[in-house]
């Protein structure tokens, strides 16, 4: 309780709110500079803002040489702590290992059902995204497509980045935040192809002949988890 009240009072102030969703979204370290340039305020008070939420362990910061000489520089990224709020108190996370325990006790068939589920709410995200009274996917661009997407995969928190090839045969895109790390570090192969059938679930819906390639992860240490869509047209 102490330490939600500390995290609290560290967010109740808008401009450190903001700051700490900034870096958020930042796929790289960030300074003090940046931050005070970013948000248009004196480096002191930036510092200030950035040592209260490293106080609460919602960041985290170690001094480094930029290779631009002079001093070395602080650098400050988001903590791997997991920041939970819940009043009253619930354990969604203790909650869903035991969901994923279960249905890994019930062998190859429990495994397909977890798989389909986690496709069919990938493609509930999706259809809930879809612009009201649309009669047909043919009416959306491929541009509105990948927008649609893209949204839906920034609300599911995985801080996305999206790029296509000029032909719009190929989406290539990137996912820094990986909503389900915890459970994925202690059942890696399971939540990890959970989490492939959701996002075919979402890509199926406007591409439904998609053939989805998995090119990296974050579980194996790489800065991102890495995708190649291949779409019909």
């Amino acid at each position: 309780m102490e330490q939600t009240l500390k995290i609290t009072n560290v967010l109740s102030d808008p401009t450190r709110y903001y700051i700490y969703q900034y870096i958020a979204k930042q796929h790289n370290e960030v300074t003090v500079q940046e931050i005070a340039e970013s948000f248009e305020i004196h480096p002191n008070v930036a510092r200030l803002h950035l040592s209260k939420l490293e106080d609460v362990n919602m960041l985290v910061s170690e001094t480094k040489k930029t290779g631009k000489g002079g001093r070395p520089s602080r650098l400050y990224r988001l903590s791997d702590d997991v920041i939970q709020l819940h009043f009253p108190f619930r354990d969604y996370q203790l909650l869903a290992k035991i969901a994923i325990q279960t249905m890994m006790s019930l062998g190859e068939a429990g495994q397909k059902a977890l798989y389909l589920t986690g496709k069919r709410f990938g493609e509930e995200m999706i259809e809930s995204q879809l612009p009201p009274h649309l009669n047909s996917l043919d009416q959306l661009s491929f541009e509105q497509k990948l927008n649609i997407i893209r949204e839906a995969a920034s609300m599911s928190g995985f801080y996305p980045e999206f790029a296509s090839s000029e032909d719009h045969s190929k989406i290539y895109f990137q996912i820094y935040n990986c909503p389900f790390k915890e459970l994925a570090s202690e059942n890696t192969e399971t939540v990890c192809r959970m989490h492939f059938a959701f996002l075919e679930g979402m890509f199926s819906v406007l591409f439904p002949e998609v053939v989805l390639e998995e090119k990296e992860k974050l579980v194996d240490g790489c800065a991102s988890c890495s995708y190649h869509a291949t779409v019909a047209h």
